[in-house]
């Protein structure tokens, strides 16, 4: 294995493919044991053959892929577990793919936790932040869409209690302000949800906060969106993973 690995280096090393005995050099390997690795290599589709000469196959791009996937997805990790200690919330990043709410990452802790998904997130766009940040970044027709899918339903007395009435709030939502929601998903509960849009895909990251601590909450949604610039571009990515 690894004398495997280090011709699989050496090949991507190569951007422009290299012979078997170039490669035997730059791994060390005798050509004889190269040949035979090389030829296991390719038969498993980490390496091509063309014209004699050596590259990284789809297998070895499939795993480079899902390890950039990977860091990246810790790098969110790691920077929304940072807001969280520094800011004192739990902070939580969620998309809208194929017509759906996707929670992504949540970055809690037993001094700050998360909100409990009492009822569930999807089906609930309507009553909590990051439902209403996501369906406010959407079309009229996309927005309708999911309502037929998910219908208003009261889950606290702050609930919003129809359609329409959501329709007229998400239109009076700024592009780029904070989505501020107060016991509507759950009763003891604020959030305040941050748009973030990378092409056709509507992102936000959010924070909740013990409604006797509504003060504070949209002095650290700013402070959150002061933040996000630095990290966009891996959110970005992860948005299309």
């Amino acid at each position: 294995m690894q004398r495997a690995m280090r011709l699989l280096e050496a090949v991507a090393e190569r951007e422009h493919g290299a012979p078997a005995k170039q490669l035997a050099r730059d791994a060390g390997l005798a050509l004889p044991t190269a040949y035979h690795l090389l030829r296991t290599l390719v038969h498993e589709g980490y390496l091509r053959r063309e014209k004699g000469l050596f590259f990284l196959g789809e297998a070895a791009e499939r795993l480079s892929s899902s390890g950039a996937q990977q860091k990246r997805r810790s790098t969110v990790g790691e920077a929304m577990a940072h807001w969280r200690d520094a800011l004192g919330v739990p902070v939580y990043f969620a998309i809208y793919r194929d017509g759906e709410i996707e929670v992504m990452c949540v970055a809690d802790s037993p001094n700050t936790p998360a909100v409990e998904e009492w009822a569930d997130f999807r089906e609930s766009g309507h009553a909590h932040a990051i439902g209403q940040c996501l369906l406010s970044q959407l079309g009229d027709e996309a927005r309708r869409d999911h309502l037929d899918r998910h219908p208003v339903q009261s889950l606290t007395p702050y609930t919003v209690r129809d359609d329409e009435a959501l329709l007229r709030r998400l239109d009076r939502i700024g592009r780029m302000e904070p989505v501020v929601e107060r016991q509507e998903y759950a009763l003891g509960t604020v959030c305040a949800a941050i748009p973030i849009t990378v092409g056709t895909t509507a992102g936000t990251l959010a924070v909740s906060l013990p409604s006797h601590q509504a003060d504070r909450l949209l002095p650290v949604a700013h402070q959150l969106q002061t933040e996000i610039g630095k990290l966009l571009g891996t959110l970005a990515i992860s948005i299309s993973i």
